[in-house]
């Protein structure tokens, strides 16, 4: 089964960055979340938007997400 759903410390693990990283992304809102009960999760589609955000204000529309497998 494919996960749709991410802990912070999972995000952090995706992104390859740290767990405070991870926090303060989700707590600006530049990764959505959502609230189950008291805990956030970031869903995965959430995660593969947010690379290509970053993809194509880095290098422009000719993005290399998407030819990484990463979209």
């Amino acid at each position: 089964m494919t996960r749709i759903l991410y802990r912070a410390t999972e995000v952090a693990e995706k992104l390859d960055v740290g767990l405070t990283t991870a926090k303060a992304l989700i707590r600006s809102g530049e990764l959505r979340s959502i609230k189950i009960g008291r805990a956030r999760r970031v869903p995965a589609d959430v995660l593969h938007a947010y690379v290509q955000r970053l993809d194509a204000e880095q290098n422009g529309d000719d993005s290399v997400a998407p030819r990484l497998g990463i979209a």
